[in-house]
């Protein structure tokens, strides 16, 4: 599991039987890292409509938006979630799939 999946997969100790539901449900809700941050009024307003159309809080906007971001810019975890995409997938038997893509390829290089 990646440092990204755990973020989203949330933390481990909320799985413990002593949780209470109760307890279990508010902790979710407001789990994480309170942190302060200046961005520029525009941005600001612009994510306070988008939270409002989305029925979000303010801080799961920016949490979702954040882990977008991360997810764009760790590399090694995208080529992964890709290659583990293909393995499933499976190679195409269609001969014009293939000469295609070969085609393609070609120009690429």
């Amino acid at each position: 599991m990646g440092a990204l999946d755990q973020v989203i997969a949330g933390p481990r100790h909320l799985s413990t039987p002593q949780t209470s539901a109760c307890t279990l449900a508010r902790t979710w809700l407001y789990y994480g890292m309170k942190t302060a941050i200046s961005i520029p009024d525009e941005v600001y307003e612009h994510a306070e409509r988008l939270a409002r159309r989305t029925k979000k809080s303010r801080s799961r906007l920016y949490g979702d938006a954040l882990k977008e971001y991360l997810a764009r810019h760790a590399p090694d975890e995208v080529t992964e979630a890709m290659n583990r995409a293909c393995a499933e997938v499976g190679e195409s038997q269609d001969p014009f799939v293939s000469s295609a893509a070969h085609r393609i390829l070609e120009r690429s290089e």
